[in-house]
């Protein structure tokens, strides 16, 4: 399922629709306006680390809320919210392996579990529409791409790996408005860390993404790179945990804070 459908939507209702099963797809470009986030949850022992992985990498890693272990409820950003139920689908990892992709995580919930809800690129895109800048993905109906980078983070404990990245092409004239509209948001990642050859970021090809599904790109376009919060999965293959639960890719969890309340005046001198 896509969020075509979906874009008038509250973040309330799109988690109500997670929770009955009735939307389980990419999340971009439904309840536009309302914030996004990316979540990661870990055991109360593994979760210093990861805050501190987050900390020396805020650009892939910008960090919302943090919740009591064993709390399913994010009430800073989505009061009522049970995390368990209330993304459209999940990616259950054990010792670095992805070993299930549910709906829900009722099964596999501890009461040992810190959850961290990490800013979202899907949350600018409406302004991104509001500019006048088109948004690719939501366009074609597909899940972002997302792509490895040879860009190494800052590690952290058992916590290291490479920068993710997700990628919007457009025309070159709208760069720079792009580069301005998201530069008022750094908590969902803020302007992009990238424009132009994607072989500078060590990706080989564009139609073949890592996480999501690849976009057309027009002649005359560039492709344009944000920082992307699929990152922390990357650390989490690699530091091999007992147990973590991240949101599949693409498909986040919709608070209920209005995108506009992220953003920050950018000063242009």
């Amino acid at each position: 399922m896509t969020a075509r459908g979906w874009p008038e939507c509250s973040g309330r209702e799109i988690r109500a629709a997670c929770r009955a099963g009735a939307f389980d797809g990419p999340t971009a470009g439904a309840a536009r306006g309302f914030a996004q986030v990316n979540v990661v949850i870990l055991p109360a022992c593994d979760a210093g680390d990861f805050a501190e992985f987050c900390r020396r990498n805020p650009k892939p890693c910008p960090v919302l809320e943090v919740t009591s272990p064993g709390r399913v409820e994010p009430v800073r950003l989505a009061p009522g919210a049970d995390l368990r139920t209330d993304l459209p689908r999940y990616r259950v990892l054990r010792q670095g392996r992805c070993v299930d992709r549910p709906k829900d995580i009722l099964s596999v919930w501890r009461d040992d579990f810190v959850a961290f809800l990490i800013g979202c690129s899907f949350t600018f895109e409406t302004a991104l529409l509001e500019a006048g800048v088109p948004v690719r993905h939501i366009e074609e109906q597909r899940n972002v791409p997302m792509y490895r980078t040879g860009v190494a983070c800052t590690p952290a404990g058992a916590f290291a790996g490479p920068l993710v990245v997700s990628m919007r092409p457009m025309n070159p004239e709208h760069v720079e408005v792009a580069r301005r509209v998201t530069a008022a948001v750094p908590r969902v990642h803020g302007a992009p860390v990238y424009v132009g050859d994607p072989t500078a970021l060590g990706i080989a090809d564009l139609a073949r993404p890592d996480y999501g599904e690849a976009v057309t790109v027009r002649p005359g376009e560039v492709p344009v790179f944000w920082a992307c919060g699929v990152t922390p999965m990357e650390a989490i293959l690699r530091a091999r945990p007992e147990i973590a639960v991240t949101h599949e890719p693409g498909h986040m969890l919709v608070t209920d804070v209005r995108d506009i309340d992220l953003r920050e005046p950018i000063n242009e001198t």
